[in-house]
């Protein structure tokens, strides 16, 4: 019974990684198609995106100890997170990102992760 509790557990493990990287490919879509100044063109800019930013807040997470979710430890969580989704459109081919549609793009992820199951950043 331990063993089935690990794969049907979402936390940690290879299945729960994969579920979250998919769902943030789908916040991202849609961030990029409601916010101005933050677009995304095309399926492997999506995919890079994702990996790169998932990477970006994992090592923020790992180096500084804070979650770089837009609301996950308030307003340090916020601007971080806006760092990295500015950051991420310099690695990121297709993807742009203005000053302003990182900080809505932050809001806007942030109201999506709350109703999307799954923790994106």
């Amino acid at each position: 019974m331990g063993h089935e509790d690990k794969r049907v557990s979402n936390d940690g493990s290879i299945l729960g990684a994969i579920v979250r990287f998919i769902v943030t490919i789908i916040v991202l879509a849609i961030t990029s198609y409601l916010t101005p100044g933050f677009s995304i063109v095309g399926l492997w800019s999506y995919i890079l995106a994702a990996l790169v930013i998932s990477l970006i807040d994992y090592a923020v997470e790992r180096v500084m100890g804070v979650d770089a979710s837009p609301f996950g430890k308030g307003f340090k969580g916020f601007v971080i997170s806006v760092i990295i989704l500015y950051a991420a459109q310099f690695i990121v081919p297709g993807m742009r990102v203005t000053l302003l549609g990182a900080i809505i793009a932050s809001i806007v992820i942030g109201i999506v992760d709350a109703i999307i199951p799954g923790r994106t950043m």
